[in-house]
């Protein structure tokens, strides 16, 4: 692979440690106007005043463009057959968003065929980067049987290394019909049968701990199984109520307590002096009409914050990162510097990813060209789209198509 050299870069976002204090929305090295950058074997080799470029193979005129690092998705559902249009047409109406609607996703999911989830994950994919997420994870969660929760995480993984294996995202109706008992037997089926058939499969083990999903001690058995089987845990966290999943989420030392939308004090200080990133899922508050996660108290009180689509097709079918960003800056009080470093170097923080998520030397070549000036527009002009070009692995996207990630 030859050198490639980026030239008059009008804005350049690195989220370079070294350039600035890696804290969320301080950008290190967005003050570098006219910058340029440099890219080599697949990765960054050089940053500084395009001036100064030195020589490479090639050489790309960004015309005053920004670049910024590519998105990096924390938290998606991509594995699943048909929509819930229906759902959320009803739901703007006045009817309440619950739990229980994932059934009907996973009636058709059983029901889809393996060319069917896949050809459905690679349309999604494409959309993914055609707003700019060059690193996705994705769970399972809609088979909900040993067989469809396994060959999700199959499919799965042949398209990102950031597979999450999500057996407890509700007890199935032919188990829940039967009460307590049949909850029991489930749980009991997610630690043995199924997880032992997922995990080859998985890098990540997920629970929706919440109302109507499942308990905190569940949660636990759950989530401490997977471990035991080699998996790192996550969780869906405080969405639907307080039911303390966050004390659970640090104590098992979780990469992530994901959507956070009901915190207490003792949660935020939790969070702030833990490894475990807040990953905020503005989507589906937006498709819910639910209260949003406060994001300043996080960010105020030193926790770590990522913004992630959430991809899904119940309670936010959305694979737009700028929407997000547009959102978490309007409602949720973020800045737009905030934002972005949420939904790049935050995202990598919540997969414990150190490659991705920035432009630092020898850092991935994953990086967007706006069709903007910087990146402040992504919020200043919401729905409308400014991604120019994402470039993965030192190509761009289309060069590659969708190639494992």
């Amino acid at each position: 692979m030859s050198s490639i050299s980026f030239a008059n870069i009008g804005s350049l976002v690195t989220n370079d440690e070294t350039l600035g204090t890696g804290k969320i929305g301080e950008l290190g090295g967005s003050g570098l106007q006219s910058a340029g950058m440099v890219i080599d074997n697949g990765r960054v080799t050089w940053v500084g005043n395009s001036a100064d470029l030195p020589d490479a193979d090639s050489r790309v005129d960004v015309g005053g463009q920004a670049i910024i690092p590519g998105f990096v998705d924390s938290h998606a559902h991509l594995m699943f057959a048909g929509d819930r249009a229906a759902e959320f047409s009803a739901r703007m109406q006045g009817k309440p968003y619950s739990a229980g609607g994932i059934k009907t996703t996973v009636s058709a999911t059983r029901a889809a065929s393996d060319d069917e989830l896949t050809a459905n994950l690679r349309r999604l994919v494409a959309e993914l980067h055609a707003s700019g997420i060059t690193t996705f994870e994705t769970k399972s969660g809609y088979g909900l049987t040993v067989e469809d929760e396994t060959r999700a995480l199959r499919i799965a993984a042949a398209h990102t290394d950031e597979t999450t294996f999500l057996g407890a995202h509700v007890v199935p109706a032919e188990f829940a019909e039967r009460g307590q008992t049949g909850a029991d037997e489930y749980v009991a089926l997610v630690v043995g049968e199924m997880l032992a058939g997922a995990a080859e499969h998985a890098k990540w083990i997920d629970v929706f701990c919440d109302r109507g999903a499942f308990n905190l001690d569940q949660a636990r058995e759950i989530l401490t199984a997977g471990i035991a089987a080699g998996l790192a845990p996550r969780m869906h966290a405080n969405q639907l109520e307080n039911i303390g999943a966050i004390e659970l989420a640090v104590e098992l030392d979780c990469a992530s307590a994901d959507h956070c939308t009901h915190l207490s004090e003792s949660d935020i200080e939790l969070l702030a002096g833990s490894n475990t990133v807040a990953t905020l899922l503005p989507g589906a508050e937006f498709s819910t009409r639910s209260p949003y996660p406060d994001a300043r108290r996080l960010i105020d009180a030193g926790a770590t914050v990522a913004l992630a689509t959430d991809c899904n097709p119940g309670s936010s079918y959305t694979t737009s990162m700028p929407f997000c960003i547009a959102v978490a800056v309007r409602d949720m009080g973020m800045s737009p510097d905030e934002a972005l470093w949420s939904a790049t170097a935050g995202g990598a923080a919540a997969l414990r990813r150190k490659d991705v998520g920035h432009l630092g030397l020898g850092a991935a070549a994953d990086f967007v060209i706006l069709n903007a000036p910087s990146h402040q527009h992504l919020a200043y002009r919401p729905g409308v789209n400014l991604i120019g070009q994402t470039w993965r692995n030192g190509k761009p996207i289309e060069m590659q198509g969708h190639s494992h990630e």
